[in-house]
């Protein structure tokens, strides 16, 4: 049985009468449209109700599925403890999705439950659901901070997962559009905000779920919103499947958009229920194409720089050697010839960053602030093997991702003291801040920096130095290569 319907839907906790004690009014439109929601899956009576949330535990490198029998939750935090759940899991489900997931390699199961209790992105569409229809057990799953093709992936085995069962499942993706819609909004204004929840609202009224996956990560951090993700697994449980989309509602008067839409396989029997499939809906197939095509231009036209992490990371990688100052390097499947290397890069020196990106995604920087190797080019290499394989906050780069990397060289210029933050400039300039045996530094030109507070506040940070403690500034220009 494939997956029988889908609802995106927000979770405010105000819209429960007991927490919101009639601030609910505010967003009556929403209120109706979630009784829509709870009457069909009423009407549907499905086994089991897989809801992805973006408060459940969730881990930058893995999707967490919550274990064992059950779960209780309730609003206590919200000031309304009589607003309480209890839910049973669905163990046999949760073990296959598990399993599905170990055999293609993707980072989701039950371990590292941080706390059992259901949250608020659970619990406000069980709040809903529960008054309608007490049946069927569920599943919960967070998100994760996995590029947004695993989250497909994932919703595809939950789809692989529920037919195997024979399960009658419905999915609710949980999720908060932006929180930057209104200057007198909690979290008040970005212009990205009204532009996110147009586009989202656009692209889920069409079921156009392709386009989900052109939503910029930078885009949607300035727009602050909680959903997309949920919104990419759900999709992914309908991927190759022709789907009937109706958006029910769409408000921002908190400052906060909350977005409703129901989703339904077309049927090409009603009797047996078989969906239509339609092979220019298998979304990631597509995007996998796209970006595949688009890789490949781009390592055209990649400059020597370039081309040498990226030779460095793949021989690190695959366990081979080379020497980044030889003449040529070796001509074979696994590192790229090149032309004969520039005096600039073999007979100078400085320092350099190697930044590693994976469908979007940060997967790797390390870098010297100054020379301490031989050349410009055997700095490169030493510093992209380091961020293939030894970046801690990354586990190591394997064979499977090399395809997929983007790469990037900052050659950094002299440091020169500055006596104040008023001669950084975040577009031109880098900050090297130095209290003690501390050093810190931050590249410039970096999405979601654009103040230089917040560039010498995130070098500080990285460097461990604290607010209080004396400190002095440098700065530096660089030379980016791709």
């Amino acid at each position: 049985m494939a997956i029988l319907a889908g609802y995106m839907v927000p979770h405010p906790p105000m819209i429960v009468p007991d927490v919101g004690r009639g601030s609910e009014k505010q967003i009556e439109e929403t209120t109706a449209a979630y009784e829509r929601v709870a009457d069909e899956i009423a009407a549907l009576q499905p086994e089991t109700i897989v809801i992805t949330s973006p408060h459940s535990v969730m881990y930058a490198d893995y999707f967490h599925i919550s274990p064992g029998r059950g779960a209780l939750g309730s609003f206590a935090e919200f000031m309304a403890p009589q607003a309480a759940f209890s839910e049973d899991y669905d163990e046999e489900l949760v073990s296959e999705i598990c399993r599905l997931a170990e055999s293609e390699h993707l980072p989701a199961g039950t371990m590292g439950e941080k706390d059992p209790r259901l949250d608020h992105g659970t619990m406000v569409p069980l709040w809903f659901i529960r008054k309608k229809y007490k049946g069927g057990k569920i599943v919960r799953i967070g998100l994760s901070g996995q590029p947004l093709i695993d989250h497909y992936r994932l919703g595809m085995l939950i789809k692989e997962a529920s037919e195997k069962l024979g399960r009658r499942t419905v999915f609710v993706a949980s999720g908060d559009l932006s929180h930057k819609l209104q200057d007198y909004g909690p979290y008040g204004f970005a212009e990205e905000g009204p532009v996110y929840d147009e586009r989202i609202m656009d692209v889920m009224g069409r079921a156009a779920f392709g386009e989900l996956f052109e939503f910029d990560s930078s885009f949607c951090d300035r727009a602050a919103e909680c959903g997309h993700r949920s919104f990419v697994i759900m999709a992914g449980a309908f991927d190759g499947v022709d789907v009937r989309a109706e958006k029910l509602a769409h408000q921002d008067v908190t400052g906060v958009g909350y977005g409703i839409c129901t989703f339904y396989p077309k049927q090409a029997d009603q009797e047996t229920a078989e969906p239509v499939l339609r092979e220019d809906r298998r979304f990631l197939d597509r995007w996998m194409e796209k970006l595949r095509a688009g890789m490949s231009a781009k390592r055209e036209a990649e400059d020597e720089y370039v081309k040498l992490a990226r030779a460095a990371v793949e021989a690190c990688v695959t366990g081979r050697y080379f020497n980044p100052t030889a003449a040529a390097l070796a001509e074979d499947d696994l590192v790229p010839p090149l032309e004969e290397l520039p005096d600039e890069m073999t007979k100078k020196q400085a320092g350099t960053f190697v930044s590693i990106h994976e469908h979007g995604e940060l997967r790797g920087c390390m870098g010297t602030i100054g020379p301490t190797r031989s050349s410009v080019a055997d700095e490169i290499a030493g510093n992209a093997a380091t961020a293939a394989l030894r970046d801690p906050r990354f586990p190591k780069i394997t064979p499977e991702e090399l395809e997929w990397l983007e790469i990037s060289v900052d050659v950094l210029g002299e440091p020169e003291p500055i006596s104040s933050i008023d001669e950084l400039d975040v577009k031109r300039y880098g900050v090297i801040v130095t209290s003690g045996g501390k050093r810190g530094l931050l590249l410039p030109d970096l999405d979601g920096i654009d103040t230089p507070e917040q560039q010498v506040e995130i070098a500080k940070k990285k460097a461990n130095i604290y607010a209080f403690e004396e400190c002095h500034l440098e700065r530096f220009e660089v030379i980016r290569h791709g």
